[in-house]
């Protein structure tokens, strides 16, 4: 610990990424992706497939763990002044949002204005700014994360931890995004940045004794699902503790993967998830839209999983593709873009 009640940054070996990591951040965004495909799929259609059991269990932990490994590594940075840590942990984030939600109304806008006119799109577009758009409340969302832990960073990190809690069991419900997954998520964020050494230690154990972590991992699958399916998981305490305990497995299982050396395209979609968070939408709406039409797959659940094979892999293409015709802006921040100096290459993986 630090002398301010921090979790110091882990003691690692010097790389510029934590094989584990990418496991882990690999099957959240694969997770994401499957729902928002999945439940696409199902409403569009208006009948459920196998794919919605696996939503369905992964609701607790999903986005938990997400926050979570996003606060990780934040103890490297957070002291650093506030014009470098603004332009790292803000700008960045700030960047992609306004030029993807952009794009995202790009492509929206025809059908927004069938609906309801021009004007009601333009006054969208605009309230987008205050009410995070479609997929992309996660970016939006991290930045603020940022802020108020190092504002809060000199405080107590038990007594903001305790009032975290308190706010996710709240369940706040306002009508705003912001706020509510605020509320929801901001404990995951700040347990990953204050508990940081235990999950790594926790990490460390299941590579040590990988046979007691399979174990581990089947009963809390065992439980987490009984507790989804009989309708306690979005009860106060259980839902932090089933986030908590979800996100801990999710970093077993990472580790468990990474030293086995299995399922390498997770490790390869959690290193670069952040281009598959951006720009998923886009092959997943199209061939969502493509197989409902045609009618090509008749069953639900494997249309489901076609549209998340799709729209990971699509995301993919369009990266490759973006820097191959040089337009590099669609991932990767210009230099007009930057407020402070370029970092030179990490040690640690950044919370990015």
């Amino acid at each position: 610990m630090t002398p301010n009640g921090t979790s110091a940054a882990p003691n690692r070996p010097a790389a510029s990424r934590v094989d584990w990591v990418d496991y882990a951040k690999g099957i959240c965004i694969v997770m994401v992706v499957m729902m928002h495909s999945v439940l696409g799929v199902e409403k569009a259609a208006g009948e459920t497939g196998f794919m919605h059991a696996l939503v369905t269990f992964a609701t607790p932990f999903r986005m938990p763990d997400f926050f979570l490994i996003s606060g990780l590594f934040l103890s490297v940075v957070i002291d650093r002044d506030w014009r470098t840590y603004l332009d790292r942990k803000v700008v960045h984030f700030a960047y992609f949002y306004v030029l993807w939600a952009t794009i995202q109304f790009g492509f929206k806008a025809s059908g927004l204005a069938a609906e309801s006119g021009w004007t009601h799109v333009g006054y969208l577009y605009l309230e987008s700014f205050i009410e995070p758009f479609g997929t992309l409340w996660f970016i939006y969302l991290l930045p603020v994360f940022f802020v108020v832990t190092k504002l809060t960073r000199r405080m107590p990190p038990l007594a903001i931890f305790v009032l975290a809690a308190l706010l996710e069991g709240a369940h706040v419900v306002t009508g705003w995004t912001v706020i509510n997954e605020f509320c929801a998520r901001f404990v995951y964020f700040f347990a990953g940045y204050w508990l940081a050494s235990y999950v790594f230690a926790l990490s460390d154990r299941a590579r040590g004794n990988p046979a007691l972590a399979v174990v581990a991992l089947a009963l809390w699958a065992l439980v987490n699902g009984v507790l989804v399916q009989y309708g306690y998981s979005e009860r106060p305490v259980i839902s932090l503790a089933l986030g908590l305990a979800g996100a801990g497995a999710i970093i077993v299982a990472g580790t468990l993967l990474a030293h086995m050396r299995w399922l390498d395209f997770l490790r390869y979609c959690g290193e670069h998830s952040i281009v598959i968070y951006l720009a998923f939408f886009l092959p997943m709406a199209a061939t969502r839209t493509l197989l409902l039409k045609t009618g090509v797959i008749p069953d639900i659940g494997t249309a489901s999983l076609i549209v998340t094979i799709a729209g990971i892999a699509g995301a993919l293409l369009i990266w490759r593709a973006a820097l191959a015709v040089h337009a590099n802006f669609l991932f990767e921040r210009p230099d007009t873009f930057w407020i402070a100096p370029k970092k030179p290459a990490a040690v640690f993986q950044a919370a990015e």
